[in-house]
């Protein structure tokens, strides 16, 4: 085991990074874990102590420079939330995830303010995490065939991503079509409509849409979706509207009422 200076001159070289308490244990022994449980606790409180590390939340820390040592921890998430969320998707998921519906949408339209909540789609994992009031979702998404048999739909919906770099980190996040889509979905997690958002979306970029994307999603739990967009779309775009519409009929002409489409 590597004495305690050797550690701190090891983190060191994390500055700016968020870390794990398992990144610390990589440092000291990966393979002794049980046998340095006790210590590196009494570790830890050192390096707390001391300013090394920056504590946000169990288990969960920051290597920090000179400036962070002035900050509460709400104004530290704000600053290091990317990183920590980038983090967060390296650990449970690594490459297979994207990151889907509203927070995707305005990336997309160049908002890159810190959600309360983010979507994270992947094959596997279904999990809630919470950082003080904000919440980094994983969530798998699925479809029930014409056998009613469950198809997992992360393979077909991963083909519809792209990656943007945000602040010199990469991110995977849904296409603009299927990030429309998704926005307009509501969900168990997703109780609004965010019609301002999906109006700005199709103004801006309705001309340079990809029809075909819509066809090719629309019998996937998302006939809701269209008949939302559907209305926005009308007074902004005729020929995307009849797109909507087209795909409606195809679903057997699906209208529902205003006070039920939630917009």
């Amino acid at each position: 085991m590597i004495d305690f200076n050797k550690i701190v001159q090891r983190l060191w070289t994390k500055c700016w990074k968020v870390i794990f308490k398992d990144d610390i244990f990589e440092i000291i022994d990966p393979e002794k874990k049980e046998i340095y449980a006790d210590k590196l606790d009494k570790y830890i409180y050192k390096l707390k102590a001391l300013w090394v590390i920056i504590n946000l939340k169990a288990w969960v820390y920051i290597v920090p420079d000179i400036d962070d040592k002035k900050l509460n921890k709400i104004d530290l998430i704000d600053k290091y939330y990317l990183k920590l969320l980038k983090k967060y998707i390296t650990h449970y998921v690594w490459a297979s995830y994207y990151i889907s519906g509203r927070k995707s949408l305005e990336f997309h339209m160049k908002n890159f303010e810190i959600p309360e909540k983010i979507f994270i789609v992947n094959r596997t994992i279904s999990k809630k995490i919470m950082i003080w009031n904000l919440e980094i979702i994983f969530k798998t998404i699925s479809w029930n065939d014409n056998a009613w048999k469950k198809i997992n739909l992360f393979s077909k919906f991963s083909a519809y991503t792209v990656i943007k770099t945000i602040d010199s980190l990469e991110f995977k996040i849904s296409w603009l079509e299927l990030a429309l889509v998704e926005a307009a979905l509501v969900n168990d997690t997703e109780l609004w409509v965010p019609v301002e958002l999906l109006s700005k979306t199709i103004k801006k970029y309705s001309k340079v849409m990809n029809n075909d994307i819509f066809y090719d999603i629309w019998k996937y739990k998302f006939i809701m979706s269209f008949n939302r967009l559907k209305e926005i779309a009308k007074p902004i775009d005729t020929k995307l509207y009849e797109v909507f519409l087209d795909i409606i009929k195809k679903n057997g002409g699906l209208f529902i009422g205003e006070w039920v489409r939630g917009i």
